[in-house]
């Protein structure tokens, strides 16, 4: 690990002298792309130099403790080693998990997709509440939400609902929301009172970019539509709706939000690109979490990943088996309790992995 970490601390320092070179300057791009890899490299060697400092600290402190003979002197530097060792077990073990191989989707932006599970107009209408959830998340963290594709019900629930979350570092906190969300709740459609579980599936795509998938225009069948509003009606005399068929993998990608047919068609590219990449990310590690089958599950009550209890006022993450008294405030988007803990965890199975 010290033979890494002293590489890229001198990795560090020649990007350190390419940024103060006047011809990077010059040149932006090379700039741009020497200051991204700087900062990218500015934690790891901030904690390994103080790692470092606390290592030269002992080593000195014990050095002195050798030769002092002055008692109440000695007791003050045992007491300062004992400090300094104290520091050691969390530097070590934020670099471990700095030198982890990074997700290389973490920095890009997401598709999502919620669809209602089981539990009918209950479903449809949670399904809402989470897309509402998400919206609230985005906005404190500085994201843009942008609709692709949506399918109401008639009490407005959401059937079906695709949207992009547009910011940096979006994949890296929302892969987590990848599964089925089960709520617990009396329905406002509901009038004896009686408390119903249903369900809502969630899923999580990077959002592929040109250079990750190639797509071969042959392999395209591109229908187009009026758009439909809740319920079926028509809320569009235009043929602006578009439906993609990738006929070689099957998949199909429809998008009506937009009153443009030219940008409904590019709206429904990215997400088929994003899907194709997925299916290619799979292929090459059967093991990688994150695949779209087992993130949706069959939307069934029993798979979940979380469950969001009203008459307790509870969220429960069952993976990580942690619930938060605390549903009001995770439903308004306060998600990151949640999401550092499952992160945290990720984290820690990982280096098990290495060690």
């Amino acid at each position: 690990m010290l033979d890494k970490l002293a590489s890229l601390e001198a990795k560090y320092n020649e990007l350190t002298d390419y940024l103060s070179d006047p011809q990077i300057i010059a040149d932006q791009s090379k700039f741009q792309k020497y200051a991204k890899a700087h900062s990218d490299l500015t934690e790891v060697v901030t904690i390994y130099r103080e790692y470092r400092a606390v290592l030269q600290g002992i080593d000195e402190a014990q050095a002195m403790l050798k030769e002092e003979n002055d008692e109440e002197f000695k007791e003050m530097l045992l007491a300062e080693i004992e400090d300094l060792q104290k520091k050691m077990p969390d530097l070590e073990n934020r670099l471990k998990v700095l030198l982890l191989p990074k997700d290389p989707n973490d920095e890009k932006s997401v598709i999502m997709e919620i669809r209602a599970g089981t539990g009918g107009e209950e479903a449809a209408l949670f399904a809402t509440d989470l897309f509402r959830m998400y919206s609230r998340f985005a906005e404190e963290e500085g994201w843009k939400i942008e609709i692709m594709d949506s399918h109401y019900t008639e009490l407005g629930g959401i059937k079906e609902l695709i949207f992009v979350v547009d910011g940096q570092g979006a994949y890296s906190k929302l892969k987590y929301e990848s599964g089925v969300h089960r709520v617990q709740r009396i329905p406002s459609t509901e009038s004896g009172g009686r408390i119903h579980t249903s369900a809502a599936t969630v899923a999580v795509l990077p959002e592929a970019e040109d250079v990750d998938v190639a797509i071969n225009e042959n392999d395209l069948k591109i229908d187009v539509y009026c758009a439909s509003g809740p319920g079926g009606q028509c809320v569009n005399t235009t043929q602006s709706a578009v439906r993609i068929t990738h006929l070689p993998s099957g998949l199909v990608v429809t998008c009506q939000d937009e009153k443009s047919q030219h940008k409904n068609k590019a709206q429904a590219m990215r997400v088929l690109r994003s899907r194709l990449k997925e299916i290619i990310e799979e292929e090459k590690n059967q093991e990688m979490a994150g695949a779209r089958k087992s993130q949706v599950g069959s939307g069934d009550r029993s798979e979940r990943i979380r469950t969001y209890n009203f008459p307790q006022g509870r969220v429960s993450d069952h993976r990580i088996n942690l619930t938060l008294h605390k549903l009001d405030q995770v439903l308004d988007g306060q998600l990151n309790e949640i999401i550092n803990a499952l992160m945290a965890n990720d984290q820690a199975e990982r280096l098990k992995q290495v060690e």
